[in-house]
């Protein structure tokens, strides 16, 4: 088949399925695997251009509107008649169910039942050692700092804190993404600060926005020490990389609890 990815958790899903070789085309800001960065890019993920995309002759186009604003681009491929699956994860349930998906429409079922098999045993495994811990951490996630938006209830990173042994501080907003202000953070008293800013490289996010912030200086020496820039492609996009991320927090909160545990190989073997 002839496939192309217009955002890169579906890139992502792709690679995880051994389905590289079968990319002809990606978004701009699919930036992995390596293997297919050599690929035409189409665009921006909300700025596809179709006239590109339909030269590629594809089977099958992958879009998600966990992408705000990717209806766009679906609306474009059925009015073009181009063939194309839509994606729109939630939760980490939601990405195993996207995995046998795709898998099934790219005649790779087998693949992604053993991928999913072992997605599972590794969550698994990770909420069985979060409910030996007696405490568990209250966490702040930053996805956006002006205005502040951080993931609520119904989103994978409340799942990602609670099965590495914390608490999403705004588990209690039936929401996927929050607008908020940064008193109602301190308010939450969170133990942990998690800066993981969508589409910024982890290496240009800035602490000093949030040293800078009224009622900074209020926090205990220890919430300060407690304040990391986290990946964002490990954060905030709904593929099994989410793993990846769940395993290195784990190791943050409670590396006494998760230091012996191991990512599956097709995890790490992807490149």
């Amino acid at each position: 088949m002839r496939l192309i990815s217009i955002c890169p958790s579906n890139t992502e899903l792709l690679a995880y399925l051994g389905l590289c070789d079968q990319l002809v085309g990606l978004d701009d800001f699919s930036d992995w695997p390596s293997s297919v960065q050599h690929l035409p890019k189409l665009g921006p993920d909300l700025s596809i251009r179709m006239d590109e995309l339909e030269a590629l002759k594809p089977d099958l186009v992958l879009a998600s509107l966990s992408v705000p604003g990717m209806e766009k681009n679906v609306d474009e491929l059925i009015a073009r008649g181009i063939p194309h699956l839509v994606l729109n994860p939630q939760s980490l349930e939601n990405i195993a169910e996207d995995l046998l998906t795709v898998g099934h429409a790219c005649n790779h079922s087998k693949t992604a039942e053993l991928v999913v098999d072992e997605y599972h045993d590794f969550i698994n495994d990770m909420k069985n050692r979060a409910a030996t811990i007696s405490y568990c951490p209250e966490l702040y996630w930053e996805w956006w700092p002006k205005p502040i938006f951080t993931p609520g209830q119904i989103n994978w990173l409340t799942e990602v804190s609670e099965i590495a042994g914390g608490r999403n501080v705004f588990r209690d907003v039936e929401l996927a993404s929050i607008q908020t202000d940064w008193d109602d953070v301190l308010r939450r008293n969170p133990d942990y600060i998690f800066l993981a800013w969508v589409g910024v490289a982890q290496a240009k996010v800035n602490t000093k926005v949030i040293e800078k912030r009224p009622g900074y200086d209020g926090l205990s020496d220890n919430q300060k020490k407690q304040l990391y820039i986290m990946e964002e492609e490990l954060y905030c996009r709904p593929s099994p990389r989410l793993l990846e991320g769940a395993f290195k927090l784990a190791n943050i909160l409670h590396p006494e609890i998760y230091s012996d545990l191991r990512l599956p190989a097709w995890v790490t073997n992807v490149k």
